[in-house]
């Protein structure tokens, strides 16, 4: 029987959860998740689990925050005057804001505080330091 390698074409079904065993996201509702084994098109560590799956084989996949968003970086979260945002947006807590970087590169942030004269931005990818849980099912090797 054949087993996932990498340059493979696979479909995969999938649920995500995190360590308190809330699912962050799923694909086993609707069409399976389709990618090519070591292309970078998925996190790392789940492109490395899957290595070695049979066809309709189902594993579970802990991954690391390491080879998952990366770690949570404290630099990431910075103070925004809030001057600079334009008078007619009314943010609050939680919402996305997208900023630009020097280089001109977009950049999401997320608003996670509010004082009179600031915004606090937060731009860590909502799952960074977190360990990811995938149980995984590979539906077709392509």
């Amino acid at each position: 029987m054949a087993t996932v390698k990498k340059g493979d074409t696979i479909r995969i079904y999938y649920t995500g959860t995190l360590e308190d065993g809330s699912v962050f996201d799923a694909s086993r509702e609707g069409h399976p998740l389709e990618f090519t084994v070591g292309e970078g098109e998925l996190i790392p560590g789940l492109e490395e689990g899957v290595i070695g799956m049979a066809e309709g084989e189902t594993k579970v996949i802990v991954i690391p925050a390491e080879l998952a968003y990366g770690p949570y970086v404290k630099e990431k979260v910075f103070e925004l005057e809030r001057a600079k945002i334009p008078l007619d947006y009314n943010l609050e807590i939680g919402d996305p804001l997208q900023l630009y970087r020097a280089d001109g590169m977009p950049v999401m942030a997320k608003i996670v505080g509010i004082s009179e004269k600031t915004y606090t931005m937060d731009c860590n990818h909502p799952l960074a330091g977190k360990a990811l849980i995938f149980e995984t099912t590979v539906a077709d090797i392509l």
